[in-house]
């Protein structure tokens, strides 16, 4: 049996779409509702390294806040971790966690990397 988390926002068609991907899958994964429980410091530092990227590709960068917080010009990694923890609508998403592996499930079929 595969232990799959899934970082979810419910409001996010994209979300909800790897959801039913993984429903079809027969895959009933454990779903943090990433904006209500928002990810610690460590977590994101830890799946940063499940997703080999740097913070800054886990952002939304599009996002308001993400202006008005001037981060495009913050180069350190911690300072970007730390804007993520403190604004988790930051954090790009459906995120989809197996174990020691992730994938931003962007398009949808990234998740078969971790199956």
């Amino acid at each position: 049996m595969q232990n799959i988390t899934v970082w979810h926002n419910p409001r996010c068609s994209k979300s909800r779409d790897a959801l039913v991907y993984l429903d079809k899958k027969g895959i009933i994964p454990t779903i943090v509702k990433y904006l209500d429980e928002t990810p610690s410091f460590d977590e994101i530092k830890n799946i940063l390294k499940l997703l080999d990227m740097n913070a800054r590709d886990l952002m939304r960068k599009k996002e308001d806040i993400y202006k008005e917080l001037n981060l495009k010009d913050v180069a350190s990694e911690d300072e970007l971790i730390k804007a993520m923890v403190e604004n988790p609508k930051l954090i790009e998403r459906p995120v989809v966690i197996n174990e020691n592996r992730a994938v931003i499930a962007r398009p949808l079929e990234n998740i078969d990397r971790i199956l």
